[in-house]
């Protein structure tokens, strides 16, 4: 059996506290501690679970507990990715950081750089790629030649602090990336403010070097919840549903019958869901353990912010325009 990894969750808000209760509940992990400039969160959590609380970074770093942890989990606002993940860095610790990986490029590369540097196993919180539905589809999406995503919620006050491609889109973003192996040739994009002071709805055309299409939409202010990718192939076309984690196939199939055109055979594929989050956890603690890259490692987190960067340029561009 593997030895326990010692985990800190930094960040205990709605997310954060999730990761506490799900590292708690693994026997391969130890929570040592808990930190939150909200006093009262990392009170409870750490009582809840056994674990230290702290109030501040610095506290905990300044604490015999900093110095039995392998690993982190730094859920934050984005905002504060870069400096409140760079002293873990530089001490070595192993980091699951949730996305995106920072608000910039620049700092997204110079946390990438700092991991590189001290030989860091860097996890970015790219949650969609641990949907089961999302695993079989990777698995049997073949050479895509068009993709189209929707990504529509309702409006919840959490994460406002930024624009609908950085909250939303920017998962399916990643998607469309790890789908489509083939360097990005250009971006048009369109978006609109409708009740915070970002963009609240967004579309984005990415075009391929090996001619594939991705169209992806992103709202956060529609009535009802709509989560959707379809990849259509050469020869088939797949459909997923986000939320339920089902996968659907239409595949053609040759006839002996002497008919000119294929028959087309439609199947729903068996996807046993699980959990996301405890997915990706269990994923970056097995990175951890066995010295291996996570799946979505530190550079794909900073790909995703480059691309996702150049849509909001061009919904800029077009907002400037039809203003």
């Amino acid at each position: 059996m593997a030895t326990p990894v010692n985990v800190a969750v930094v960040g205990v808000g709605y997310l954060g506290r999730i990761h506490a209760k799900i590292y708690h509940s693994m026997p391969e992990v130890n929570l040592v501690a808990v930190v939150d400039t909200d006093h009262a969160a990392a009170d409870a959590i750490s009582n809840e679970y056994g674990c230290r609380g702290f109030d501040s970074v610095d506290q905990f770093l300044d604490s015999d507990h900093a110095r039995q942890i392998d690993a982190v989990s730094i859920v934050v606002p984005t905002s504060l990715h870069l400096p409140v993940s760079t002293p873990f860095l530089q001490r070595g610790v192993h980091m699951m950081l949730e996305k995106p990986i920072a608000p910039t490029v620049e700092e997204s590369s110079a946390i990438v750089d700092l991991a590189n540097k001290f030989n860091i196993i860097l996890q970015v919180g790219h949650l969609e790629r641990f949907n089961a539905g999302v695993m079989k589809l990777a698995e049997l999406a073949g050479d895509p030649r068009f993709i189209e995503v929707h990504r529509l919620g309702k409006f919840v006050e959490r994460a406002t602090d930024v624009d609908v491609v950085t909250d939303l889109m920017i998962h399916d973003i990643d998607i469309v990336l790890s789908l489509v192996p083939s360097p990005l040739k250009s971006i048009s994009a369109t978006g609109t403010k409708v009740i915070t002071d970002h963009v609240d709805i967004a579309n984005a055309r990415l075009e391929f070097a090996n001619g594939a299409v991705a169209n992806v939409t992103a709202s956060r202010v529609s009535r009802n919840q709509f989560r959707r990718i379809r990849v259509f192939a050469q020869d088939h076309y797949l459909g997923l549903n986000f939320s339920d984690q089902q996968l659907e196939e239409v595949r053609t199939v040759k006839t002996h019958d002497g008919s000119e055109f294929p028959e087309l055979i439609d199947r729903q594929i068996k996807v046993e869901p699980q959990l996301p989050l405890n997915a990706e956890l269990a994923h970056f603690i097995n990175c951890v353990q066995c010295g291996e890259q996570p799946l979505v490692a530190g550079e794909a987190g900073l790909t995703a912010v480059k691309v996702a960067e150049m849509v909001k340029q061009k919904i800029a561009i077009s907002m400037e325009q039809y203003s």
